[in-house]
Order: structure tokens, then sequence, then C-alpha cells
């Protein structure tokens, strides 16, 4: 048989003669990958052996390095960080803490005392501080499309020069960035753990690209396309197959909710060493704030806590609040104010302040609505224990502190009926009703016009339910839970 002048034998010798060299290029190509890593670990290895000096008593510290690059940025995942430090510090003497930051803006003293100002946690010993240059390798403005694939791409490149910077015995990534895990076990020779605060990719996000959803991590323009959405989908099935990947290296997995845990559980698929530890709150602070009786002619105040991130949708309280405001303006009320409470980390979220601001402007609400932004903690007991109603509005918040913090100190507390509020906290107490969650702007509204309306006797019982129920999210319960999740990494 001749096809196009070629036999069939002589095609396949042809496809033969090529197929086999580019075997063993192929062979050869893997070989010398394999022989480079390996050398690239020898030589981290003998750099750890030059950069490690003994203790006072002669022996070699232990390093625990955690990875968190907005060490200084005080949201809750800092919270989680320095409780990890100060537990890890009380438990074991010989070992030295390290955290690998991109706050070159601060020194490390100024670091600690920033996490006593802010999250009232004092140190019993000094801590290592690894500055890295190239943090703006993770920033999401870098990258304005295939963002979770640059920023976990950018996450390895500066994975990278911690590494070279220090080389660890325990390496703990705090803050999400998956992508180190395999870089440090394998070539830094390290036992590796993580707490995941939030999936970089979960199964919602995928659903939400498939429903062809509008949101702020979806633009309106893939919504409107089905060939934009399905191209969309394939990346995003994609990158959640290489997430599990990079994911299930990890020895220990720490997971900060019941919702969070569904969706690790799914995509990295390692059961066996991944545990639910709940963020530390600082619920005997807040506890501490005496539940007065309300007066009735005084103003009212609903407080948001959150970082002025777009996923918190600082937006939709503006906008409920609005709305509220105009309704309770027909008939005869207290004063009403919203006061938004947050930090901002970068360039970016001073913006997004600035665009909430015109928000209110629009709204005509100005005058009714204060931002403050990177308050010390006294301050922000002091609002907390004047309000009515703690407002969150983050859909599929992976836990949510704020909301803690906010039910701790005697609020009412209003969430978004989806992830860690509506799994784990905002939920009934021995029977009793702890708070209230919504959905959207209307519900939002009707629940505070709800709640407001409610007697302070009927109030003050849904409080004292809520103070009740966070005991479990205390300090000292973070402490026991981390430290039996993180004992396989110290044997």
């Amino acid at each position: 048989m001749v096809v196009g002048g070629l036999s069939l034998c002589g095609l396949i010798r042809l496809l033969c003669s090529l197929l086999i060299p580019a075997l063993f290029l192929s062979g050869v190509l893997c070989v010398c990958l394999v022989v480079l890593l390996w050398g690239v670990r020898l030589w981290i290895q003998q750099r750890k052996k030059q950069l490690t000096s003994a203790g006072k008593d002669g022996k070699q510290p232990l390093l625990v390095a955690f990875f968190h690059p907005y060490c200084n940025a005080g949201g809750g995942g800092e919270r989680v960080l320095w409780c990890a430090i100060r537990t890890l510090q009380k438990k074991y003497r010989n070992v030295t803490c390290v955290v690998y930051t991109g706050d070159r803006g601060a020194t490390g003293e100024e670091i600690v005392e920033g996490a006593f100002r802010r999250f009232n946690i004092k140190l019993t010993h000094p801590v290592k501080f690894v500055f890295l240059e190239k943090r703006y390798l993770v920033e999401a403005s870098l990258y304005p499309h295939f963002t979770l694939l640059g920023q976990s791409l950018g996450s390895v490149f500066l994975g990278w020069e911690a590494l070279r910077k220090c080389v660890p015995d325990i390496y703990i990534d705090s803050m999400g960035y998956a992508f180190t895990l395999p870089l440090f076990k394998y070539l830094g020779g390290c036992r590796v753990g993580c707490y995941v605060h939030y999936p970089t990719i979960s199964t919602d996000m995928l659903s939400v690209v498939r429903n062809q959803d509008t949101r702020f991590n979806n633009a309106a323009f893939v919504t409107n396309s089905p060939l934009f959405s399905k191209f969309k989908l394939a990346y995003y099935y994609f990158f959640a197959f290489m997430y599990g990947l990079v994911g299930s290296c990890s020895d220990v997995i720490m997971v900060n909710s019941s919702w969070t845990l569904n969706h690790i559980l799914s995509l990295w698929r390692a059961g066996a060493c991944t545990s639910i530890v709940y963020p530390p709150c600082d619920v005997q602070t807040f506890l501490d704030i005496p539940l007065e009786e309300e007066n009735s002619t005084r103003e009212y105040s609903i407080v948001s806590i959150s970082q002025f991130r777009p996923e918190k949708d600082h937006p939709l309280q503006i906008r409920a609040f609005a709305k509220l405001l105009k309704e309770k303006r027909l008939g005869q009320q207290p004063p009403l104010k919203l006061i938004l409470i947050g930090g901002c980390r970068n360039q970016q979220d001073e913006e997004r302040v600035n665009n909430l601001k015109r928000l209110c402007e629009e709204l005509g609400v100005s005058n009714d609505v204060t931002f403050r932004i990177n308050i010390p903690f006294e301050e922000l007991k002091r609002h907390l224990a004047e309000a009515t109603i703690g407002l969150h509005t983050m859909w599929n918040e992976h836990f949510g502190i704020g909301v803690v913090e906010c039910m701790a100190a005697g609020t009412v507390i209003l969430a978004h009926s989806s992830g860690g509020p509506k799994l784990d906290i905002v939920v009934p107490y021995e029977g009793h009703i702890t708070g209230f969650l919504a959905e959207n702007e209307d519900n939002y509204a009707e629940t505070m016009a709800y709640i407001l309306s409610l007697s302070p006797e009927k109030r003050l019982e849904i409080r004292e339910n809520a103070r009740r129920s966070v005991h479990r999210f205390s300090d000292q319960h973070f402490e026991e839970t981390f430290l039996l999740s993180v004992e396989p990494l110290f044997k």
C-alpha cells in the first residue's frame, strides 16, 4: 500500500526514526533535570550548614520558618501567625522562629511592636526576620489576567529567594502560597506544613464560572461570552489540578473552618494529615467588655471589621446601610452611624477606600459613614463596646475572625449566609439564636431594621447567647489544637 508516494512500511520506519531519538532526548533531559535538582538540593543543604550557628548551649536550634510576605498587614491571618509563633515559643525551648516577609518598610522590632499594638500579642522570645525583595511577584496587580497562575508562579520565585536566604528545618506556609511547599520539601529538605485560610481555588469558584455568574473575580465580559467562560473553566480545572498536586505534598495541613476543610479535602485529597484548627480570636479581651443596658435615646452604631479588600464587599455594606437609613428616616428613630474599621495593606487598598468614600457621596450618606483605618487595638475595642450591630458581608468567608470578635464584644452580628459564618460561627448555641445571616442588599437592610426594632431585652439575650458560644474560638483552644496538629513536624 502506497500513501502519497510513501509505502506504509516506509512511513513506519520514518516515524520510528523520529520517535526513538525523541524518546532518547527526552530521557536525557529528564536525567539532566534530576541531576540538576539533586545538585541544587545538595548546594542548599551545604548552605544551610554554613548559615546555621550553634545556640548558647552548643546545640543548633531548630529553625521553624513561616512564609508570610505580608506579616505586618494587621488582618486575621496575621493574628494566626503571631499566635502560632507565641505558642511554639512557649512549648519548645530549642526553637528559633523565622518569618519570611516582604515588609521592608519596617524593622523587625516595629513589626513585633505592631503585633502587640494591634492584637495584644506579646512574644516571649525574639523572632528572626528574613526580608524579601521580590514580594511584588505575588501582587495581584502584576497579573491583570491569569491572576491565580501568575501569583502562584510568582510565589515560587519568592519562595526560592526565601530558601536561598535561610534554610529552615520546618517550613510552614501561613498565608496560602501552596506552590512553595514542594520547593521547601524537595529542594530544601524541610518538613513542611501549612495553615490554609482560604483555598486559592475552590469548587465554588468553579461553579461561579460554570454558571456564568458575575462576581468580583469573574468579569462581566467573561460571563457574557460562552467561549470565554469555557476557556476560563478549562483554565480553572487545570489550576485546580496543579493546586491539588502541590498541596498534597504537605506533611501537615491545618484549615480554619469546616468550609475550608470541605474544599481542601476535595482538592488535595490528603485527609489523613488534615485537621481543623480554628483561628485564635482574642475573645477574652472582648468578653471583658461589660454588657451595659441600652439607652433607647442614644446613637446606634453599626460596625464592620475587615481589611479593605474587594472580596469583603464593603460596597454592599454601604448600599444596604443607605437603604436602611432611607427607610428609617420615614419614622421616628435614634441616629444611625456606620463605622468601617479595617487595615490597608497597600496603595490599591487605599484607592479602594477612596472609591468607597465616593460611593457614600453618591448615596448621600457621607455624614453617616465613618472610616477608621489601621487603628490601635484599644480604639477597636471602644467602637465594638459602643456598637449595636456587627456587620460582615463577604461571600464564602473562609472563617471570619471579625465575626467572632463582634459576637464576643456584645454586638448583634449580621453576617453573610455562607462559608465559615454560616457553618461554624453564627449557629445556634444550646438551642438559642446567636446572630443573623443575610445574602443581598435587601436582606441586609431588612435584617438590620429588624434587629433595631427588637426590644433592648431581646437584643441583650441574643448578645449573651453569642458570647457564650465563642469560647471555642479562644487563644487557648487554638494553642491546644495547633500544637496537636504540628506535633508530627517535630518528631
